[in-house]
């Protein structure tokens, strides 16, 4: 039998005895796991509205409360905040990561990466019914219906990842690499992995699109 202590601690990162997290973690739980394990995603992939130019290079744009401050992050801050939602209310919660290609990747920041992959995916799985359910809160629903991307959807029961195709039927996402789950976000391997898979060119412009953005 697992333990799945470790899953419902708090850490820095998931943070989630800070007073803002159980403050929103109370408002957010439902009448069951599973209505809430919904409940928990719709808010951090609506609430939370995803940017690729948030700061990322320090310990401290990672944990939770951070991220439900700024009101947006990047796919692994939203992760993180949504293990710790749902660890506030009683769901294990891990996170996972994977190497990912996006078809559809946006001009903007096309002309800033140069490629379109995208390393060290952050998503989460949750323990709902006595097993692991992959969920990835990550595009908002205003991004999806401006770009015309077919949006994840969670029911609380069922994995809910990235789409294969657009709603025209574009091949959008591809999952190409599966680095496996973790209790807490491995700061330090994922910073390992963005310079394997990135060049030093890259990281520099988006460390400097994200100050950009911070100061705008």
């Amino acid at each position: 039998m697992e333990d799945l202590s470790i899953y419902l601690k708090p850490t820095y990162y998931i943070d989630y005895d800070s007073p803002l997290i159980s403050k929103i973690s109370k408002k957010i739980a439902a009448s069951n796991p599973d209505r809430t394990a919904r409940a928990v995603f719709n808010f951090v992939r609506d609430r939370i509205i995803y940017t690729p130019y948030s700061q990322f290079y320090l310990p401290e744009h990672y944990p939770a409360s951070k991220t439900l401050e700024r009101g947006e992050g990047f796919c692994v801050q939203k992760a993180v905040l949504l293990a710790a939602l749902a660890r506030a209310n009683g769901i294990p919660a891990r996170l996972v990561f994977a190497d990912i290609r996006n078809y559809l990747v946006p001009q903007k920041l096309w002309e800033m990466m140069k490629t379109n992959l995208f390393a060290y995916h952050g998503y989460n799985e949750l323990y709902i019914d006595g097993r692991w359910i992959k969920v990835t809160p990550t595009f908002d629903l205003g991004m999806c219906k401006r770009l015309k991307l077919r949006p994840v959807e969670f029911d609380g029961h069922n994995p809910a990842i990235f789409h294969r195709y657009d709603l025209n039927g574009r091949l959008h996402i591809e999952y190409i690499n599966d680095h496996g789950h973790f209790a807490d976000l491995p700061y330090e391997k994922i910073m390992d992995g963005l310079r394997r898979a990135y060049t030093k060119d890259l990281l520099r412009r988006w460390k400097d699109s994200s100050l950009q953005t911070q100061e705008r």
